[in-house]
């Protein structure tokens, strides 16, 4: 994924079919004395009210303003913990390099982190994730006029190669010896392979399938290679904050279990794969 360093965090109100959320009901919550947050059953809220996410926008399918309003998969499973917990949404926008971090949960600006991002070993060592979400590949996406057919073609043509900045396809590309031109966001990866500073990209396969939904990206760019990379996609939360990571885990079984993920994958990311909608914990 992405990082902006000195963008402004931004708060947003995140509108899905399920924003419009029940506020908190008396006797589900209480105050902590002093420092105006709350605690709903029994997981402490950075503000009364409502569930705070941070995120990096924008990285469609997951999240991105659309219509004015923040959007997207991740978006729509983190309002089904909010709905579990009585509360509404909000979105801060924040630069991604904080997500490896944990800066925005330690804090106490955000409650958890939704971004699309990877569970990795290093990444942990920050934060808590929660049970893996999503498995992704990374797909290198050309210009059909670049004469590039592979990966391997990128190096052995000369060809420039582009990719997400602080990103596990930027890591992946650079540990297989290529040196990639970086890009702050996944706007400017597909604006880059349109200008043609470079003539091809590597990043998650999901984005390139929103991409390539647009007809003048389909008949200008195709996916030459999909790289399995083993990357599963989780949400975090502050180090110990068990009970909230509980509650994201109890809705992500929730809505495997009762047919809600499998129609909120298919109305963001595509006909169901059940093998990529639901991966093993690693």
């Amino acid at each position: 994924m992405k990082t902006l360093a000195g963008r402004r965090a931004r708060l947003l109100a995140a509108t899905t079919t399920t924003a419009a959320l029940v506020l908190v009901v008396a006797g589900c919550s209480s105050s902590d004395s002093g420092s105006g947050k709350t605690t709903v059953k029994g997981v402490h809220l950075a503000k009364a009210g409502q569930l705070t996410t941070c995120t990096h926008l924008p990285y469609p399918p997951f999240q991105s303003e659309i219509d004015g309003k923040v959007q997207g998969f991740d978006v729509s499973l983190i309002d089904l913990v909010a709905k579990d917990l009585g509360v509404k949404q909000q979105i801060l926008d924040t630069p991604f390099e904080n997500f490896k971090t944990g800066a925005f949960l330690n804090s106490g600006q955000c409650d958890l982190a939704a971004a699309g991002m990877t569970i990795t070993a290093e990444r942990k060592k920050n934060v808590d994730f929660s049970d893996p979400y999503f498995e992704a590949t990374q797909a290198v996406l050309v210009d059909k006029s670049s004469g590039v057919n592979s990966l391997a073609d990128v190096k052995a043509k000369g060809k420039k190669l582009g990719a997400q900045a602080q990103t596990t396809g930027e890591d992946y590309v650079k540990g297989k010896g290529y040196d990639p031109i970086s890009f702050e966001s996944s706007d400017a990866v597909l604006n880059g392979l349109r200008t043609g500073q470079v003539q091809a990209v590597v990043i998650d396969y999901p984005v390139v399938q929103g991409w390539l939904k647009d007809k003048a990206n389909a008949d200008k760019f195709k996916v030459v290679d999909n790289l399995k990379t083993g990357e599963q996609y989780g949400f975090t939360v502050k180090k110990g904050n068990k009970a909230l990571l509980d509650a994201v885990n109890k809705a992500l079984k929730t809505a495997k279990a009762d047919g809600t993920y499998k129609k909120i994958y298919e109305q963001w990311i595509g006909p169901y794969d059940a093998s990529v909608a639901s991966p093993a914990a690693s």
